[in-house]
């Protein structure tokens, strides 16, 4: 499996397929590469590289204060100096769409466009509670058998999900043990993100308007708790030539590989080509 070694020297896995257009692929805070399995045979023509966070995946785990936007986007900058790719694409979701706006507003040179799979420069309270639910913390569940019983049941967000595909993410992020599930990612995630108290939310607008001038595509689940219909309309008034899609019967996140997704990226690809 291929890796490369990050200048703090942590080594991280990822994964470099197809030939194209560079598409770098940013999973969401607590997921790696394997996010982008369902859509990954919808994107023809583009070489799709997928990075596995540090402390998640097969990616080594670091020192939990390194758990940050601003590493994890160093990191993702290193892994396109590692194979010689002076601009990409970056196709976001959740935590690697605000990674993707740090990077346009510190690298933008080095990206020839955005795709955000739900996530938005205004977070909704809601959406982050449920994360600081379960972020860090092993699922109540004994088997991957049950995950996927009690996702299956207990997603009202998400319709019309049959219960394989929920097994298929309980296999890529837990494993079993004898004393029931475990996480499959540094579990230290969770001091990283939430261990500095209440702090003010920064603006993160300035951010999204960092963004100005690259082909923009926005995708939002319409059921989502995280980004609000009302920061995904301002997000369009601020970039009226966004590509924009809803996927219905979808909470956060979309698995992108919904019609209304896939033909959302196909458009935005098709401006970068």
């Amino acid at each position: 499996m291929p890796h490369f070694t990050t200048s703090d020297g942590l080594s991280l896995h990822y994964t470099d397929e197809g030939e194209g257009l560079p598409l770098l692929c940013l999973a969401g805070l607590t997921r790696d590469g394997r996010d982008f399995d369902y859509v990954a045979p919808h994107l023809e023509g583009v070489r799709l590289i997928r990075m596995d966070y540090r402390g998640r995946g097969q990616s080594d785990w670091g020192d939990p204060e390194t758990y940050t936007i601003p590493v994890e986007g160093r990191d993702a900058l290193e892994l396109l100096d590692h194979l010689g790719i002076a601009r990409a694409a970056l196709l976001g979701t959740s935590r690697g769409g605000l990674i993707a706006m740090v990077l346009a507003s510190t690298a933008k040179e080095r990206l020839s466009g955005v795709a955000l799979n739900d996530i938005g420069p205004d977070i909704a309270p809601e959406g982050l509670k449920v994360i600081e639910g379960y972020l860090g913390r092993n699922p109540p569940w004994a088997t991957l058998a049950e995950a996927a019983r009690k996702r299956a049941a207990g997603m009202p967000a998400f319709a019309d999900v049959p219960e394989s595909r929920w097994r298929e993410e309980a296999e890529k992020f837990y494993r079993e043990t004898p004393d029931g599930l475990e996480i499959t990612y540094d579990p230290r995630l969770r001091e990283a993100v939430l261990g500095g108290g209440a702090q003010p939310v920064p603006d993160l607008w300035p951010l999204f308007d960092a963004l100005q001038g690259l082909p923009l595509c926005v995708i939002r689940g319409a059921n989502s708790d995280l980004l609000s219909p009302e920061t995904f309309a301002q997000m369009l008034m601020r970039r009226p030539d966004a590509i924009a899609a809803e996927v219905p019967g979808r909470g956060h996140v979309p698995f992108l590989d919904e019609p209304v997704a896939v033909d959302a990226l196909h458009r935005w690809l098709a401006l970068l080509r």
